[in-house]
């Protein structure tokens, strides 16, 4: 019980670097001993110090013969930092409990396996499930080079999607800020249809679920995205990535600041989304929340490439609007799209359902 209780408190601190530390993962450390803690530390920022080092330095000389607790496997290999294992081999730590093993290639065991050699004891597995839902954007795109993939759709009572720029614009502030909050989600980036998005859309506001400085990925035709890039420029927009299949985009790159991605189709004639997620990665972008018309959605859930699903239900009928989804090819209802691991919110502006598509469990979507 009381190694639960440390490597809780790691969790906990690990979250403090949300939004952060992308594309590393989130850290925290504790280091105790004979049931006292002496130190604490997390990864604040991509680059900075790792959790372990913080915690360490902090403690000093006092870590020899303690336990350090760890929500992931420490590295072993040098990188934007030198190695922890190093680090803590040479403090004294006499036990190690971390969560779980890092599925990073240059890691993956290795830390582990290095520090038994050096007679620490190792104890794995302490909270896994929870470290790894934590980190399960790191773990998607450590493994695979693709983001991890968040569809969030809001609706009316009555299945209509309700757009944030809408007229309902402050209950949406209300309802974002009450509801998605709560469960603390981060991206590094927002995927829009140029279709359907309309440029307030773009707008990160307080209880959104992109960060500060979002970059935002807009698809479609260029006669659709160029109608809408004066008022992005307006808005101050920065991050913004235009894709598209039309040649006439990639031509048009040199005209204006943004950068341009031309992508492929399919056999049927839709947007190859696999393309637009393997640039992202190769973008360094770890996590992309989709917002878009009832097309894109329904593509993303047909073509299987989604992670993670926020689903908004606000207590308004409308009697008519844009439904979330379109045919998704689902003959009988045995083989309907289903939720698994769900977590509700709820409160008198409406209900956030959260769930992951069952093809996959939790934290191993990979």
């Amino acid at each position: 019980m009381k190694d639960e209780k440390f490597m809780q408190m790691a969790l906990q601190l690990a979250e403090k670097g949300k939004g952060r530390t992308s594309p590393n993962p989130m850290v925290g450390a504790v280091v105790v001993k004979r049931d006292r803690i002496l130190a604490k530390g997390y990864h604040q920022k991509f680059g900075g110090p790792h959790a372990e080092a913080t915690a360490l330095k902090a403690c000093g000389d006092q870590a020899r013969g303690a336990t350090l607790y760890i929500n992931l496997e420490p590295c072993c290999h040098f990188g934007k930092t030198p190695p922890c294992t190093d680090l803590i081999i040479q403090s004294g730590i006499k036990r190690l409990v971390c969560a779980t093993t890092d599925p990073n290639p240059q890691v993956n065991g290795k830390g582990i396996e290095a520090l038994r050699k050096e007679g620490i004891r190792v104890s794995l597995g302490i909270l896994e499930q929870e470290a790894r839902k934590l980190n399960e954007s790191y773990f998607k795109y450590t493994t695979t080079k693709l983001p991890f993939v968040v569809l969030k759709v809001v609706q009316t009572l009555d299945g209509r999607i309700i757009h944030q720029a809408e007229s309902s614009k402050v209950k949406q502030r209300r309802i974002f800020s009450q509801l998605i909050q709560s469960k603390k989600p981060w991206v590094d980036a927002v995927l829009c249809d140029a279709d359907t998005t309309k440029t307030d859309s773009l707008k990160p506001f307080p209880g959104s679920a992109y960060s500060a400085k979002p970059k935002v990925i807009l698809i479609g035709t260029w006669r659709k995205i160029s109608s809408k890039l004066r008022k992005i420029r307006k808005d101050g927009h920065k991050n913004i990535i235009l894709a598209s299949t039309d040649l006439e985009t990639v031509k048009r790159k040199k005209q204006g600041e943004f950068k341009t991605w031309k992508i492929k189709k399919r056999k049927d004639g839709q947007l190859d989304l696999v393309s637009v997620l393997k640039k992202a990665g190769e973008a360094g972008i770890s996590s992309l929340l989709v917002e878009g018309g009832t097309h894109v959605t329904t593509q993303f859930l047909k073509q299987k490439l989604v992670d993670k699903i926020w689903y908004l239900i606000s207590p308004d009928i409308r009697g008519k609007g844009e439904e979330p989804f379109g045919d998704l090819g689902v003959k009988k209802i045995s083989d309907s799209i289903i939720l698994k691991s769900c977590e509700h919110k709820q409160s008198r502006d409406g209900l956030l359902v959260v769930g992951y598509p069952a093809e996959l469990p939790v934290g191993s979507r990979q």
